[in-house]
């Protein structure tokens, strides 16, 4: 939006605004050709100064209309250019100087593309139509929001809020059209989840977990391996609730990295088995999936409990075996990657399902998965990406979440700092003190091959570096990456999870499930190719166990902003929300790995970030609405109830994430 009704002067105008206006007369027109180019310029003078007018397109228009001598309003974004000021392709008009105010003061701008300013399609011409269009438009437009928001919340009317969007007679009308429009556009996401979340709670059948029996409590009395923290004994209490409620569970459960989901995914798994059912665990790579079921066998050693492992790289003979038992009730807990959900994978009773890495997993496969028992199971789904507050309010407002806030008892915070490589030598000197102490580490490569295309390390070149600096037989060093066999990286990630070697190289293969408590190093090269997400599940490979573990962020010597900011959050704090925010803030909600499949974050005015404030609103107020008239029954919310079934919003139980 341009005020039109503040002129700026060539001699003190301010580079930074994307769009000016200036006043002044045109002279000494005059083409210009260049090879096969040609084109038009024209000196413009404001009296504290003068800029080049050039036209490249549509020069006889502009040789036919414009008059020099004559005042004009020049209209657009001043470059540097061989030491001058110039302006291409300026919007022109006339001036009116009998005229205090223009009939529009403020001038929408526009996007408009090089290619369709040269076919007239300009930001001026966009405004004329656009102008057309409202003069067009009926006195009135229905209503779209209830009377009592639009009076609780002081907004402008729908008619009045689009006219004022594009000409408004003020800023301050302005800003109050856009935050109608914001208002509205965040109000009907709300809707669109809340009324989903209402009615799946009100609609929806589950089974029902009544009892808490042998297996929890021999599991707690007996196999406990450490204290829940109070996090924990919270989370666990809201999924029994949800478990006994007769509706079927829809629940996303956030933790940090290290934080204890997996103890309270099982301990949950434990009261569907204490219910004569069967439950599974899903996880996006062999490596994760591996890593559950050693945990969960030494978890429930010396219980009555069948635990089964269903991956690709498994022999054919070996799950047609488990997919035997499976289907005769034989296996109580089953867990696997993308194997579980094949057709032949069939439960006799499957009653609840633990994803793991939710955002990895597609609607479709997800829905294959709750899709193999006549009754909805009960679904938690896990994740150690920390989700923003504003994230969390808008695009999981359909589900019900629980967060673990709390590090189990013991944990010490890890140490990160930033390291370039003119600091390499200290670096190798650190980790060859840490192997000496029995420790061993981590080496993060973002590439696997050398790429021409980007100046990174790669993870070949790394190894070879790091051998020469750490040597046989003194030193051993395990390598992995993803395009490795499942067979030979497990045989290296098993060799180092059992201390017969001190490093492992690795890509980020090992961002998620790779638990060894002796690893208290972690060392990310080129850090600053990170996302802040990824760079803190990284650093929660280590600080697994009880010493003190270092995360060490090795950049280039000459950083970005956004590099350094992101390199300095990860240095300054290991909380994981905080992390997220600030990622949030760095690189906004779509750029968020795993969200962009969502689809719903497509907002046109709304920011997640700056409207923080309006988020929350929106929130609590249809979360009121509902509460009042879950069904949209009464008159004033007859628009909401056309909006909803028009949005064709029942219940589906793929809709998770």
């Amino acid at each position: 939006m341009v005020d039109r009704s503040r002129i700026s002067t060539i001699d003190n105008f301010d580079p930074n605004e994307p769009y000016l206006v200036f006043r002044g007369r045109i002279s000494d027109m005059h083409t210009i050709t260049s090879g096969r180019t040609t084109r038009l310029e024209a000196t413009f003078h404001d009296g504290t100064g003068s800029m080049t007018l050039v036209w490249f397109q549509g020069l006889k228009w502009i040789k036919e209309s414009v008059r020099p001598g004559t005042i004009y309003n020049v209209m657009g974004h001043p470059t540097l250019y061989g030491g001058d000021y110039q302006m291409a392709h300026p919007d022109i008009e006339a001036a009116n100087l009998n005229e205090e105010q223009p009939e529009h003061a403020f001038l929408p701008v526009y996007r408009t593309t090089e290619k369709a300013k040269n076919r007239g399609i300009t930001t001026k011409a966009l405004a004329r139509m656009t102008d057309n269009l409202m003069k067009a438009m009926p006195a009135y437009l229905p209503e779209t929001l209830p009377a009592s928001v639009v009076a609780k919340f002081h907004l402008m009317g729908r008619t009045q809020a689009l006219r004022n969007m594009h000409y408004p007679a003020t800023m301050e009308i302005w800003q109050q059209a856009v935050y109608r429009e914001k208002f509205e556009e965040l109000f009907y996401h709300q809707l669109d989840y809340q009324y989903s979340r209402t009615d799946r709670r009100r609609h929806s059948v589950g089974r029902i977990f009544g009892v808490v029996g042998d297996c929890f409590n021999n599991f707690y009395k007996n196999n406990l391996p450490f204290p829940l923290t109070g996090a924990q004994k919270r989370v666990i209490k809201e999924i029994r609730q949800d478990m006994r409620s007769g509706r079927q569970m829809n629940r996303l459960l956030q933790g940090d990295v290290g934080s204890g989901k997996t103890l309270v995914a099982l301990m949950t798994i434990l009261i569907a088995l204490d219910n004569g059912c069967q439950a599974c665990l899903m996880a996006p790579t062999e490596i994760l999936a591996t890593q559950h079921f050693a945990n969960f066998q030494k978890m429930l050693e010396g219980l009555d409990i069948s635990v089964e492992l269903l991956v690709g790289s498994i022999k054919p003979s070996q799950k047609k075996k488990i997919k035997q038992r499976l289907a005769a009730g034989e296996i109580d807990i089953l867990i696997g990657t993308h194997a579980l959900i094949e057709k032949d994978v069939v439960f006799k009773q499957l009653g609840y399902v633990v994803i793991d890495e939710q955002h990895r997993f597609g609607v479709e496969q997800r829905a294959k998965l709750w899709g193999k028992s006549s009754i909805p199971p009960h679904v938690l789904v896990m994740t150690a990406t920390p989700i923003p507050r504003t994230l969390a309010m808008t695009l999981y407002a359909d589900l019900d979440c629980s967060v673990i806030d709390e590090l189990p008892p013991g944990r010490q915070p890890i140490r990160t700092t930033h390291g370039t490589d003119a600091q390499r030598a200290l670096l190798f000197n650190f980790m060859k003190q840490q192997i000496a102490q029995g420790r061993q580490i981590y080496v993060v490569y973002p590439l696997i091959n050398e790429s021409e295309s980007l100046d990174l390390k790669d993870l070949m070149d790394g190894y070879e570096s790091i051998s020469r600096s750490f040597p046989m037989p003194q030193y051993q060093l395990s390598i992995v990456h993803g395009q490795m066999p499942a067979e030979a990286k497990a045989y290296e990630m098993d060799r180092f999870k059992r201390g017969e070697t001190h490093i492992m190289v690795s890509t980020t293969v090992i961002e998620v499930g790779v638990d060894v408590p002796n690893a208290t190093v972690m060392v990310i090269e080129n850090a600053e190719r990170f996302g802040l997400s990824q760079l803190h599940q990284l650093r929660g490979r280590v600080g697994r166990g009880g010493g003190q573990s270092y995360c060490i962020l090795m950049t280039k010597d000459e950083l970005s902003r956004t590099s350094k900011q992101r390199i300095d959050t990860m240095c300054a704090t290991t909380d994981g929300f905080a992390i997220a925010e600030a990622d949030l803030k760095l690189r906004g909600p779509g750029d968020l790995q795993g969200l962009q499949q969502s689809g719903m974050l497509d907002m046109k005015l709304a920011d997640l970030v700056d409207d923080e404030p309006l988020v929350c609103a929106t929130r609590d107020e249809i979360h009121d609405l509902l509460e009042a008239d879950p069904d949209l029954q009464q008159p004033e919310n007859r628009p909401l109830r056309q909006h909803i079934a028009q949005s064709n919003l029942l219940p589906h139980w793929d809709k998770i994430s």
